[in-house]
């Protein structure tokens, strides 16, 4: 590692010449020189090893190594290799030209920055909160926000009290723990409900894992999403460095478990029993928002769904309800928690990347997706083989493109980059970790066709890189054509700025509910894409046994992930208006939702080449700074949806299970008219008219809004009034919507959108219309 006698000599003959009286500038610089020659693992990093290099490095230009010493400041001897010290200019320059050093860079100052979504969202913009953040405004204080998930992690700086007064006395939760776990006055209570699991398995829960605590990490995530604390310096490893919050960073928050790991079978389950006692328990204890994760992809009536009869009996005590759409896209249909008293969230992306590149040796750059820590020494490419060109025989050739275990020759891997192909059966980590167990020095992740331009940046156990099916499919043609075929996999990069941005994550269910044909589900979108959280250290960040990393923080994708953004959204605006509905609340969300996107255009699908439409997002992705203050709102109380009900016919024994006391539904009640945010209209025949029917109450200042329709070409709009007055706030005012199917239209489509608009000037309150058309 010791500089060559030549290069100290001239080091001495620089250190001399720099001895004149001039004026040298001192700044702070960091000298960066790659990675470690001691391998991709921290444990084998002789630390004091490597920062004896350093202070010997800088030694040759500055005359010594005790006048290093004084000059560094940090050492980076684990994960990174470099340190930063103070130098002369001059000097600066010539360490530069070291063959060991990669980059020397001043040592630059940076704003504050969130983790990005508060960002792209504009709560806050480089660590300051512009003029129309609502953040502002408030940030939720002592607004209650609960959880239904898998626990927390309650030594997380998420949770942390400093700061935070009295517990509100309105609280009336307990917390209900093991020795090892305490409460505070940021996290105000933890509960755990597994009775229904242990019933439908048969299975019990281990003694050790019985509480609160989160075990799996998706509870910390969600939680923290919603109504975690500011935590400055968080990341994965490095990554997306920036500040961590929720959505509401001063609300009191608690956690109502009910995610259960099996004990004989790889995942976790959650039942409606368990489910449903943590709605009642968060009922009783005083519960503001409920952020609940959960979901399933098969619809059930309301009356037979844990999650609808939990969430019908919350929001009838005031507690606005957010759930998750679900993660079965991009079919349409799948999509989940489709009550109307439920606010549904769909996933999209934000404007960052975790990008690692691949470059072929034909000079093909490939940009991919990854959060491994590891990398490999720059632009240095090494042969790259395909897992079909490294089977072990011919009775593994089935399972050695998916890079399965057992079924690869190591003599054939040792020392190449691997290119796995995604599928069969093992996941994305796993077949890393094969790779890694065989000796390669980095893994290619190929999608198959049907995941097409899907690709996940995860924490993988060697240097790695998932890319597209486009991509893959270069790459496979790549290495049958070339002789010799090499690569390299470029360290992880956080990009922002990405455009277009948001698009719809594929995963993300999408309508029309096969099940609820009444009312247009998702409701909205948030971001739900590689969002960084807080995380349980409980586990390691891949859940592999062999992985013993732990982190404070970790990326998640889902809508399970995008349903907390929307939670915390839903503290701020209770915090500002303690006085609404849950249903104004919701409204307010939707009706200031976007759907344009950060190039000017349309919300586009995943495949980055179509429109997305309502079905994909709702109204669009979330507005905060509009949502907390929307001008008009759709409000409804709890005889509203009963007559929901009532159109959907049930009976008075199935009412009185939702309503508690006998319900004589009214004569006459349309379903369309059900005064919801989003407007579905019933199917159209040519030529006839339908009409809808909705009701807004004016919860800001005197006002008079006006009407703007955007029809598709197929169907006719008139509204009645075009204009509303209000004098005062809590004025109420109708309006009619008809409908008109143009004659002989023919369609190859079942479903067309339109917009309604009401502006005042100062509020755009906006509703997506879906119109069934044949």
């Amino acid at each position: 590692m010791s500089p060559s006698i030549s290069h100290v000599l001239l080091s001495l003959i620089f250190f001399v010449l720099l001895q004149n009286p001039s004026q040298a500038i001192k700044q702070s610089y960091i000298i960066y020189l790659g990675s470690h020659s001691f391998g991709p693992n921290p444990s084998s990093v002789d630390v004091e090893s490597v920062t004896n290099y350093h202070y010997e490095l800088l030694g040759s230009f500055v005359g010594s190594s005790e006048k290093a010493k004084e000059a560094i400041f940090y050492s980076y001897g684990r994960y990174i290799n470099g340190f930063a010290a103070v130098l002369d200019e001059d000097v600066a320059a010539y360490v530069a030209k070291h063959p060991n050093v990669v980059s020397v860079f001043l040592n630059k100052e940076h704003k504050l920055q969130t983790t990005h979504s508060w960002d792209f969202l504009g709560l806050e913009k480089n660590g300051e909160f512009p003029h129309a953040s609502a953040w502002r405004k408030t940030m939720g204080e002592d607004i209650i926000i609960g959880n239904i998930d898998s626990g927390v992690w309650p030594e997380s700086k998420s949770f942390g009290d400093e700061g935070f007064g009295p517990i509100p006395k309105r609280w009336r939760g307990i917390c209900q723990t093991e020795d090892n776990f305490h409460c505070n006055r940021k996290l105000i209570g933890a509960r755990y409900f597994y009775k229904g699991f242990e019933a439908n398995t048969g299975r019990k829960v281990n003694d050790s894992m019985l509480g609160a605590r989160d075990y799996e990490g998706h509870g910390s995530h969600t939680l923290s999403t919603a109504g975690g604390n500011f935590v400055h310096g968080a990341s994965v490893f490095g990554f997306g460095n920036g500040t961590a919050s929720g959505g509401s960073p001063k609300a009191r928050v608690a956690t109502y478990k009910v995610v259960w790991p099996y004990s004989t079978l790889p995942g976790s389950g959650c039942y409606d029993a368990d489910i449903l006692a943590a709605f009642e328990a968060a009922i009783g204890d005083g519960i503001d928002v409920l952020s609940v994760s959960l979901g399933s992809s098969e619809p059930s009536e309301y009356s037979k769904n844990g999650i609808s009869i939990g969430s019908f009996h919350a929001v009838a005590n005031g507690i606005i309800v957010v759930a998750s759409a679900g993660n079965d896209g991009p079919q349409s249909g799948y999509v989940s928690n489709v009550a109307p008293w439920i606010l549904t969230v769909a996933a999209s992306t934000i404007d960052r990347d975790f990008s690692s590149y691949v470059t072929l040796g034909d000079n093909k750059i490939i940009k991919g997706a990854s959060l491994s820590e590891y990398d490999i020494p720059y632009n240095m490419k090494y042969p790259l083989i395909s897992a079909v060109d490294a089977k072990a025989n011919d009775e593994t050739a089935d399972g050695a493109p998916f890079c399965l275990n057992e079924t690869l020759d190591a003599e054939k891997v040792k020392g190449k980059i691997l290119v796995c192909l995604l599928g069969g059966g093992n996941g994305r980590i796993e077949k890393g970790e094969v790779a890694a167990g065989l000796g390669a020095v980095g893994m290619i992740l190929v999608n198959d066709e049907d995941s097409g331009s899907e690709i996940f940046p995860d924490l993988h156990v060697l240097p790695a890189s998932q890319v597209d099916f486009v991509s893959g499919s270069y790459i496979y043609n790549y290495i049958n054509l070339t002789m010799s075929p090499v690569a390299y996999i470029s360290r992880v990069k956080t990009e922002l700025g990405e455009k277009p941005a948001p698009y719809v994550a594929p995963f993300s269910s999408r309508g029309p509910s096969l099940f609820e044909s009444a009312i247009l589900k998702p409701d909205v979108t948030a971001p739900g894409v590689n969002i960084i959280a807080a995380f349980s250290e409980a586990v390691s960040p891949t859940e592999l046994d062999s992985d013993k990393r732990r982190t404070p923080f970790i990326t998640m994708s889902g809508t399970s992930i995008s349903c907390p953004h929307v939670a915390g959204l839903a503290g701020l605006i209770k915090a500002l208006h303690p006085d609404w509905s849950p249903a104004a609340i919701k409204s307010a969300i939707i009706t200031s939702a976007n759907k344009i996107d950060n190039t000017g255009r349309p919300i586009l699908n995943s495949s980055l080449s179509n429109e997305a439409t309502p079905f994909d997002y709702g109204a669009g992705y979330i507005e905060p700074n509009l949502a907390v203050e929307p001008g008009l709102v759709y409000d409804m109380d709890m005889t509203d949806y009963m007559n929901h009900l009532c159109g959907r016919g049930y009976d008075s024994s199935q009412l009185m299970m939702f309503y508690g006391k006998p319900y004589t539904c009214p004569e006459l009640f349309n379903l369309a008219d059900f005064n919801y945010p989003t407007i579905r209209v019933p199917r159209l025949h040519p030529g006839d008219s339908v009409n809808v029917t909705r009701t807004v109450t004016n919860v800001g200042s005197p006002s008079t809004y006006r009407a703007s329709m955007e029809a598709p070409p197929q169907v006719l709009l008139w509204i009645e009034p075009m204009e509303l007055m209000f004098k005062e706030k809590g004025e109420k005012k109708e309006f009619t919507i008809t409908s008109t199917l143009m004659p002989e239209t023919e369609s190859t489509t079942d479903y067309v959108f339109g917009w309604l608009t009401w502006f005042d000037g100062k509020h755009r309150v906006r509703s997506p219309m879906v119109f069934h058309i044949k």
